[in-house]
Formats: structure tokens, C-alpha cells, sequence
């Protein structure tokens, strides 16, 4: 084997979201050799800007997205086994009044106004739960409980809703910590052999016959890796990649489209969900969030500039407000939001009239014109898993020697433990180090699972951890998220390996800051 053969590696992945780093890890179980750059920070685009939701989509049955459907549905109970920490069921009421309506354009509403013009686009009950009926059953549900009817009048779940409003459905979805979803993916993936680089920009990417050679630029400046076959996750920078990085012409694109999310002070008490429809036709979303705030989202609008420009606008913080308020009993005002964060979902360009209306799902396209390029386009983060084995499928002619496929239910780090064992954990873990508060040990948990414990070490009070930040975060924690996962600013910690910034005040982020400016 020639020096040039030995600096060769199997797969370059280009993106450090969910697809990108969901594929490294899968391809280094599998025995290949692999190299991960990501321009930013692990999940800073659109990674970290999801409503944090594992769901299948019970909105896309009205576009008879019915394979997208029943593999997200699958993968929920699939991915909640492999990662309970970081995600957990939740139940969703669904309100319903007579005079909701069909977004126009959806296939289900089209062949209502031909064979019952009389709805009006109205969506009547039975189609609802009709549509519950099959979300119940696409994915083989074993896990979570099943659909059911509430009177609004009695269940707790009425009393914050406005009057008008007495019947609703409950069904089953999961929550993920999106954010966290991607850099345990990253972490399994260096643990099985993979290379991650973070704040490293490809630069330029040359093909040849059989191998790529690309060029990057990181903290240490330029260096150049080969490898065997290329794998664009860019997301939403996939489009950019192919024209501007690689200087391919294609005709494949991405359509752009904003997702903007509000959080506020927490409207409500329980524990469950809201689901939405608006007289528009359009769904949001009021999700309990961190445990002291709600969490509305999301809006579905054309994006225009650059994907890390998304910002959440006045126009969307008044339409999500006014949208939320025609349910609720107290009128949700700007004046209740703590936050707000948007991001750029990268679709596949399939001509749809309106961004809500554009495919979700993924495509993948493998350009064999010399050395393998494996574009990614679009996805749900609910369907990662899934879109990682195809990419590998899509690969498996040029690596035969790699293994079969193996992701299904193998627990993320610190996911070692029962999908429902959390509480017992939580209680494990403040039994062990007795300074911790319950809001302390469950952010531990869902933080870390199995691994808190390591974070935690031989800590008997909590001055042994360190320097404390504010809101729980000590410097023993912090220099973990350093050394383990790839956090080098304060804004990577406080807003994406956690959720702190919610509760920090700006002096104590600054003082992060320079804390980790100091250690780097």
C-alpha cells in the first residue's frame, strides 16, 4: 500500500447536522473509515431549529405522503428505544371545531370540494380521526398508547382552552432534544473511528477517477483530505456545495423555507401538547418546553438570503401569537415571549405551489460521474436513522467490505437504560450526590442519561465541581462539554448542548464566554 493509499480515507462528509453526522456514525459501525467537517458548530443551522419533535407527520396524510409517514412512525418507537434520555413520549390534544379548514391545495382537500362541495374545505370530525386511525397504525405502535376522544368540558386539558372548544383527540408523538440528538450521533461516530472536525470550512473539492481531494480550512489552517467517495449533507447549504464548492453543474435544488418558533412564559400546567389548526388551513404547535415555558411553532414561509440569516419576524411573532390565541382562553401577546429562534429547512425543489405544500421527504442522489458524490437533499430529523442506511445502501457498490447495517435500537451515549426508567434514574442520581436539586438531576438526566454519573465524578458537595456559572451549569460540566463535545463558544453551550440561555443573564453568558476563550 502506497503513502497516498494510507492517507486515504473511505468517506468525507461534508455537514455537521443530523444527516451528516448520522451518516458518519453509521459508516464508521460499519467498519469504514471516515472524516466529518462541519463549517460552524455541531447542529447550528437547521439541526438545532426543529419543533424537537420525533413525529410522523400527521399533517402530510392530507398530501398522501404515506411512505414518508409510516417510516417516521416506525422510527419513533426505534429511535426512543436508542435514546431515552434525550427523548420521551408526549400526548397531543387536538381541538376540534366545525369551522376548521383544509389548507387549498392538499390533494385530501381537493377531493372533498369534488365529491362534497357542501364542506366548504371544512375538515370534518370523521376525517380527523380517520386520519388518527391510520397515523395509529402505519407504524406498527407498540410503545405508545393509542388515540383517544376527550370532552374538553371535564379533562384538565379544556380548562385553559377558549369554550367554544369542547371535543378534542389525544394521540401519541415523542420529543427529542434535536441539538443533542446531533452531537451524540458525532460522539458515537469518533467513538467507532471517525474524524469530526468543527469550524473547519471545505474550501474546494477536486475529483478524479477514483478518489476526491478537498480542502479545508480550520483553526490549524488549510489541510487536505482524500477519500474514496464525497457525501454532501450540507443542508442548507447543499445547493451551494455542488455549485460553488464542487463547480458541478446540476440541476437538482433545494427550496428554502423558514421555520420560525416562538417560546413564552408557560401558558399552561400539564404536561401534554397542543395541535392546532388554523382557518387558514396551516397547524402549529404549543409544546410544555424546559419546564417553566411553552414552546409555539412552527411557520412554514419561502426563505429568501442566506440560510444563517433566519430570523423569527415581528409578521411571524404576531401570526403565531394571534394563531395561538384563537385557542387559548388568555390571549397570548409579544409581551409573553422570552425567545424566539428560527431556522431553514433545505426541501427538495419539487415544484410545489406553497412552502408549506413542498415535500418533506429526503432524496438522495449519487452522481457517479468519477469518484462517487452522494448528494443529500432535504429530510425530518424523525427519519435521520433511516436516510443514514439508504446513503450507506446507495454507497454499498463502492465499499464491499463494509458491514451490514446495525443503528436500529443501539443506544446513543449515555442511553444505555429502559425507555422507561428516566424517573428512577433521576432518583438514582440525586440519591448519589445528595447536593443536586430535582431540577438539577433531571436536567443531568436528559442532558447525559448513563454518563451524568462521569460528568458528576467523585463530587460530595456541589463546590467540588467548580466555578458555578448560574442556573446549574459548573465549571466541571462545562470543561466536559469542551473535551467531549466540541463546544468552543458560549452560545454552543447555552444554546445548543443545553438550553441554559433561558435562564443565564447576559453577564453570566459573557462570563462563559471568556472562561472558554481562556481554556481553549
Amino acid at each position: 500500500m502506497s503513502q497516498s493509499d494510507k492517507d486515504m480515507v473511505d468517506l468525507f462528509v461534508i455537514g455537521g447536522g443530523i444527516n451528516g453526522c448520522g451518516i458518519a456514525r453509521d459508516a464508521a459501525g460499519r467498519g469504514l473509515s471516515v472524516v466529518l467537517a462541519e463549517q460552524g458548530d455541531l447542529a447550528q443551522a437547521t439541526s438545532s431549529a426543529s419543533t424537537k419533535l420525533f413525529h410522523g407527520g400527521l399533517r402530510y396524510l392530507e398530501y398522501f405522503e404515506f411512505r414518508l409517514v409510516g417510516e417516521a412512525l416506525k422510527e419513533r418507537e426505534t429511535l426512543l428505544v436508542a435514546m431515552p434520555h434525550i427523548s420521551w413520549p408526549m400526548r397531543f390534544v387536538l381541538p376540534y371545531h366545525p369551522d376548521m379548514r383544509f389548507e387549498g391545495d392538499t390533494p385530501t382537500s381537493r377531493l372533498l370540494s369534488r365529491f362534497m362541495p357542501w364542506m366548504k374545505g371544512r375538515r370534518p370530525a370523521w376525517l380527523i380521526r380517520l386520519g388518527l386511525f391510520m397515523y395509529d397504525r402505519l407504524g406498527g405502535r407498540q410503545i405508545l398508547p393509542a388515540t383517544r376522544t376527550l370532552d374538553l368540558t371535564r379533562d384538565p386539558a379544556g380548562a385553559v382552552l377558549n369554550p367554544k372548544f369542547h371535543k378534542a383527540f389525544e394521540y401519541s408523538d415523542c420529543w427529542v432534544e434535536d441539538s443533542r440528538l446531533v452531537v451524540l450521533n458525532a460522539r458515537d461516530a469518533r467513538a467507532r473511528g471517525a474524524k469530526v472536525m468543527v469550524g473547519t470550512k471545505v474550501t474546494s473539492a477536486q475529483r478524479h477517477a477514483d478518489h476526491w481531494e478537498v480542502t479545508v480550512q480550520g483553526p490549524d489552517g488549510p489541510a487536505t483530505h482524500k477519500a474514496r467517495a464525497l457525501v454532501n449533507a450540507g443542508g442548507p447549504w447543499v445547493q451551494d456545495v455542488i455549485r460553488g464548492t464542487l463547480k458541478i453543474n446540476s440541476t437538482e435544488g433545494i427550496r428554502l423555507v423558514r421555520g420560525s418558533h416562538i417560546v413564552t412564559k408557560r401558558l399552561y400546567d400539564h404536561d401534554k401538547c397542543y395541535f392546532f389548526q388554523g382557518t387558514d388551513g396551516r397547524i402549529i404547535f404549543a409544546i410544555p418546553y424546559e419546564q417553566d415555558f411553552t414552546l409555539i411553532g412552527t411557520t412554514d414561509k419561502d426563505h429568501q438570503g442566506q440560510p444563517g440569516e433566519a430570523i423569527c419576524t415581528v409578521e411571524e411573532q404576531e401570526y403565531l401569537c394571534n394563531f395561538a390565541s384563537q385557542y387559548f382562553r388568555k390571549p397570548v401577546t409579544r409581551a409573553d415571549i422570552v425567545w424566539t429562534y428560527s431556522g431553514v429547512r433545505p426541501l427538495y425543489n419539487d415544484g410545489a405551489k406553497s412552502a408549506t405544500a413542498a415535500t418533506r421527504d429526503y432524496v438522495l442522489s449519487l452522481d457517479q460521474n468519477g469518484a462517487p458524490l452522494l448528494n443529500v437533499f432535504g429530510g425530518k430529523i424523525t427519519t435521520y436513522r433511516r436516510l443514514a442506511e439508504n446513503a450507506l445502501l446507495k454507497l454499498a457498490p463502492f465499499f464491499p467490505q463494509a458491514k451490514a447495517a446495525w443503528t436500529a435500537r443501539v443506544a446513543l451515549p449515555g442511553g444505555d437504560f429502559g425507555h422507561d426508567q428516566v424517573q428512577a434514574k433521576i432518583a438514582q442520581l440525586k440519591a448519589d450526590y445528595s447536593f443536586l436539586t430535582d431540577y438539577w438531576a433531571g436536567r443531568m438526566i436528559r442532558a447525559y442519561g448513563t454518563e451524568a454519573w462521569a460528568v458528576l465524578g467523585d463530587a460530595k458537595a456541589a463546590s467540588d465541581l467548580g466555578r458555578n456559572f448560574g442556573a446549574t451549569l459548573t465549571e466541571r460540566e462545562l470543561r466536559w462539554l469542551m473535551g467531549r463535545e466540541w463546544a468552543r463558544k458560549a452560545g454552543d453551550v447555552v444554546w445548543r448542548r443545553s438550553k441554559l440561555g433561558l435562564r443565564l443573564t447576559a453577564d453570566q453568558v459573557a462570563a462563559i464566554e471568556v472562561f472558554m476563550r481562556e481554556q481553549a
